[in-house]
């Protein structure tokens, strides 16, 4: 499901009642863990948690760095984590954590599928987004940026 919604108040209010209670539980679970400096927007159609582009203007996309988003899909909700899906160490952590809780885990690589608000580690929801403040995921996006520079560069070197 795309959303054409401007503001997250109005993506809310085109989910269904079951919907919009899980999503706005998990988005009060992140905005109670936010670190300092991200942004809540709407972006790509979903409610996105971001490096605002008065902090980090040239970016890959020209659309500013999304370090958490949230979604109601076709036939899941996801919860989009890429500070887990750009390093590794992290993503062993979150992902040992949350088979701990004994829920069952539905997980690429940086996006969290639920169906039901009861099958997400919402504590654990709030320490992956409050383990990583603004200014280490600018690093480290901009390492991961870096390296895909590189490659574009190198292959154009071979060409």
């Amino acid at each position: 499901m795309q959303s054409d919604a401007k503001t997250v108040e109005e993506y809310l209010s085109e989910l269904d009642e079951g919907r919009h209670a899980a999503i706005a539980a998990v988005r009060a679970v992140i905005l109670e863990n936010l670190p300092a400096g991200y942004e809540e927007t709407m972006q790509h159609g979903m409610i996105c948690y971001v490096v605002p582009q008065s902090v980090v203007a040239d970016t890959y996309n020209g659309q500013p760095l999304m370090y958490i988003a949230l979604a109601s899909q076709k036939r899941h909700m996801s919860l989009y984590l890429t500070s887990v899906y750009g390093d590794e160490a992290t993503a062993a952590w979150f992902r040992e954590r949350y088979l701990a809780t004994g829920k069952r885990m539905n997980m690429g690589k940086s996006c969290v599928r639920f169906t039901k608000l009861e099958n997400l580690p919402l504590d654990l929801v709030g320490e992956v987004v409050a383990m990583t403040p603004m200014a280490d995921f600018i690093g480290h996006a901009g390492a991961h940026e870096g390296s895909r520079t590189r490659r574009r560069q190198a292959r154009g070197k071979a060409a």
